[in-house]
Formats: C-alpha cells, sequence, structure tokens
C-alpha cells in the first residue's frame, strides 16, 4: 500500500485504496519500536465528508490477529457516521499491512495437531523476539502514538470481538484520551474468552429452538441429537470420507473431529451460516456431507485474514496461561464442542514460549459506552456484556435477536451507533432492534423457502 513514513510532527498521507470500500482512502505510514521489533504501522483514515469537528471514530480489529485494514467493507455500514467523523484504521504490529507475522497456515491447515505445533514452532523461532513483543499492551501503546501523531484530541473507539478487549484496556490507561465506545461482541477484560464451549452450545441450542418454530426447519425432526450422534460416531472412514469443500470429492486429508467440530461452531458466527446447519446436519446424518462441507467452506477465508504469529503470541499470554484444565472440563462438559477449540490453542500455545503479560484488575470508568451483542454468539454471549462489566457506570445495551458474532452492520445498527456517538448521553430507543430476524433457514439444495406453504424437499422418500 502506498503511503509516507512520518514522525512525531507532521504526518504526511498518500491517496489509497482498500478491499471492500469504493472510496479513496489517506494512508500513513508511522514508525514505531525500536532495533529488531521497528516497523511501520498502517495507518488508513476515511476522512469525513463533512468535517463538523467531531473526534475521530477508530476501528480496532478482533482475533487477536486480524488486521484493522480488513474491516474496510464496515464503512459502508458507516457511512452515516463517516459524513461527519473520520474513521481511522490502525493494523497493529504484526497484522494486515503492519509487518503481518504469519506462520503459513493461509495455505493449508494441518489436520493434526502434531503436525500444527511443529510448523508453528518452526514459525516461532524464525522471530522469537517479535513474538515475545507483540501484546495488548504494545497495540494500546501505538494507538495512543497514532493518535498523538495524527493531533486528535480525543477519539471514540469501535471494538469487534477482540478488539473490545484492546478498546478496554485503551480505556483503562488512556481514559483522558477516549469520549465514547462502541463495543460490539464483547470480550471483558478479566473473562477467560477461549473457554467457549458453553457458549457455542448455548448458541447451538437457541438455534435448535429457533428451528422448532419455523413450520419449514422443524420438519428436520431431531436434527439435533442426529449432531450429538455424527459427531460422537465420527470415525477415520468417515473422516477419509469428507469431501473438499471448494471440489466437492474426497479430500486429500482425513477431516478429524476436531476440526468437524470447529467448523460447526464457526458457522455459528454468521447467521446465515447457521441457518444452513439443520439442513445439512439432516443429510450428513444420511450420509450427504456436501452441504456440511460447503458450509465449512464459507470460512476458508477466515484463516488467510489471521496473522496467526500475533494471534498466538496474544492468546498465549494473555489468554491459556490463565486457563487450568479443571475450567476446561468444566466448559466442554454437555457441549457438542467439547474442548475441540481449547485444544487447538493449547496444543499451540506448548510451541509458543512467551512469558504471560498479565492485565490488573479493571478500575471504574464513567465514558458512555454501547454494548452490541448477538443473542446466539457462540463465543462472547451477550451474559459477558450484561454480568462482567460492573465497573462501567455509564453503558446501554443491545442484544440482537437470534444474532451471531459482530452485528453492527445488521438491520438498524449502524444508525443507534451514529446516534449514540452523536449524543452519548442519550438513551437510545431499541425498538427497532427487535425487528432484526436470522435469516430464513435452508430447507434443500436450493436454499430456504420461497415463500409460505413451501415444503421441504425430499430425498430418497426422506426428509
Amino acid at each position: 500500500m502506498p503511503g509516507s513514513v512520518v514522525g512525531q510532527d507532521e504526518p504526511v498521507s498518500s491517496t489509497c485504496y482498500l478491499d471492500g470500500w469504493g472510496d479513496s482512502l489517506l494512508c500513513y505510514r508511522i514508525s514505531v519500536g525500536a532495533d529488531a521489533n521497528a516497523i511501520e504501522l498502517s495507518v488508513t483514515v476515511a476522512p469525513a465528508v463533512n468535517d463538523a469537528g467531531r473526534e475521530p471514530l477508530y476501528l480496532l480489529a478482533g482475533g487477536p490477529g486480524q488486521a484493522a485494514s480488513d474491516l474496510a467493507p464496515l464503512l459502508n455500514a458507516f457511512r452515516r457516521i463517516n459524513r461527519e467523523r473520520d474513521i481511522v484504521m490502525v493494523d497493529r504490529r504484526g497484522a494486515g499491512l503492519s509487518a503481518a507475522f504469519r506462520c503459513g497456515f493461509e495455505r493449508e491447515m494441518p489436520a493434526d495437531l502434531q503436525s500444527f505445533s511443529r510448523q508453528l514452532a518452526q514459525c516461532y523461532l524464525r522471530r522469537p523476539q517479535f513474538a515475545e513483543a507483540l501484546s495488548s499492551r504494545q497495540a494500546v501503546e501505538d494507538l495512543e502514538r497514532v493518535r498523538k501523531t495524527l493531533g486528535h484530541h480525543r477519539i471514540a473507539l469501535w471494538g469487534g470481538s477482540w478488539g473490545t478487549r484492546t478498546a478496554l484496556l485503551y480505556q483503562q490507561w488512556y481514559p483522558e484520551a477516549l469520549s465514547a465506545l462502541v463495543l460490539d461482541a464483547v470480550a471483558p477484560i478479566d473473562t477467560k474468552v477461549f473457554l467457549t464451549a458453553t457458549a457455542a452450545e448455548r448458541a447451538m441450542q437457541r438455534l435448535e429452538r429457533d428451528c422448532a418454530r419455523d413450520a419449514i426447519c422443524a420438519g428436520f425432526g431431531d436434527w439435533r441429537s442426529e449432531l450429538d450422534q455424527l459427531l460422537a460416531n465420527w470415525s477415520g472412514e468417515r473422516a477419509a470420507q469428507f469431501p473438499d469443500p471448494v471440489t466437492g470429492v474426497r479430500g486429500a486429508q482425513p477431516v478429524p473431529r476436531w476440526v468437524l467440530a470447529n467448523s460447526i461452531r464457526t458457522a455459528l458466527y454468521d447467521p446465515a451460516a447457521a441457518a444452513q446447519l439443520p439442513y445439512a446436519v439432516h443429510q450428513a446424518s444420511r450420509g450427504n456431507y456436501l452441504p456440511l462441507s460447503g458450509i465449512s467452506g464459507l470460512f476458508l477465508n477466515t484463516t488467510d485474514s489471521m496473522a496467526m504469529g500475533l494471534t498466538f503470541s496474544v492468546a498465549c499470554a494473555e489468554e491459556l496461561n490463565r486457563i487450568t484444565a479443571d475450567e476446561v472440563a468444566a466448559d466442554s462438559t454437555g457441549s457438542f464442542l467439547g474442548s475441540a477449540f481449547f485444544d487447538l490453542f493449547y496444543s499451540g500455545c506448548q510451541a509458543w514460549p512467551v512469558s504471560a503479560k498479565p492485565y490488573s484488575a479493571p478500575e471504574e470508568r464513567a465514558h458512555p459506552v454501547l454494548l452490541i451483542s448477538g443473542e446466539a454468539d457462540p463465543i462472547t454471549p451477550p451474559d459477558y456484556a450484561e454480568r462482567q462489566l460492573v465497573y462501567l457506570s455509564n453503558k446501554q445495551h443491545l442484544i440482537v435477536p437470534g444474532g451471531g458474532h459482530i452485528n453492527s452492520g445488521r438491520g438498524c445498527i449502524p444508525d443507534l451507533i451514529a446516534r449514540f456517538l452523536n449524543a452519548p448521553q442519550d438513551s437510545l430507543d431499541q425498538g427497532c432492534v427487535a425487528e432484526i430476524r436470522r435469516p430464513p433457514f435452508m430447507v434443500d439444495a436450493f436454499g430456504p423457502a420461497l415463500g409460505k406453504g413451501v415444503g421441504v424437499e425430499r430425498q430418497g422418500g426422506q426428509r
């Protein structure tokens, strides 16, 4: 990406573009760090259409490992916000256009955890100093450097998923520089979000509830029991038969249970993908794995967008090191996911020996905060925002019915965010949130029903 290196005093920009946003942007390169860890941060700004003097909104990406520049498509939903305020995207060190710390998994993800750990260990050894330096504290300090360099007196922050953790830490460490927070899919500072099996199970139960209320989806019968049986009876033979999501033919590598369970969990992030699960599971229980494979293929680019070196530097130092075996067992019990998600990161952290970087207990803050949760979020459920942010005294909470992970672009949510930022002390009228609905359930290989009275396509004499 084009851009000029800038110092503390005179930021210099150049015109550039990002995928997912058609208008031109202003791009900066800002030097941070020293010696082996010195890099140039990539900073991209969508300038306000009308400069009304409002504080800018900074977008903080999730992961950890996602780049803020990957959030450019969100600018389409935030056009109203962008009318009167700049929107700033800072690729944190090790992500995106700021010296992305990749480990080759975007090309092919090993199917067994031992191979995954070996490849990760080799990646660590290539840049051990860089791996150790990456942290949330560093990301916050770099963000503060950018704020000062761009001459912003105070800023508002939007964070998504792990970006909410970064935003909450910035609020703790630089409260005087902050005007308001918008937190979508909240990962509170003291929450162990990598214990996700219970949250995933609750999201699945909400999907099951909503399917039972839908006349057509209910026709699949007890697909949830079929899912449990599928995972419980997953064998080497079935793993070898699972088709490649791109080609539709038998894959080169068997798909182990932990990969299949994580694919199902990932589908719950997106309501459109989740709406396909009952049909796909119902078909898989009858030996047709193509629909389930197709759902897993929807998220192939997710691995591409994550800089895994950054992901593990932060996850191992700030999350995995404070989770006990008893907590994993308690979280996994009774969930379709079990420990499949945790096992991946536990295995990886054995090959990524960064030191623990604990946080201090959060102090009370009175900034206006807008919390956004999906009712069926499989990793950051509404309970996190409701019960684990008691130190925030000035907050409002939007819960999107049937919503998955990240809901800022859905329904009336962009308008509510704009209203909040313009008048953060006012209570929002949340009536429109209740009107947001799940996408229609998939009923056969051709998609959802087109209208009332359209039945489930029978295949082989069975639904």
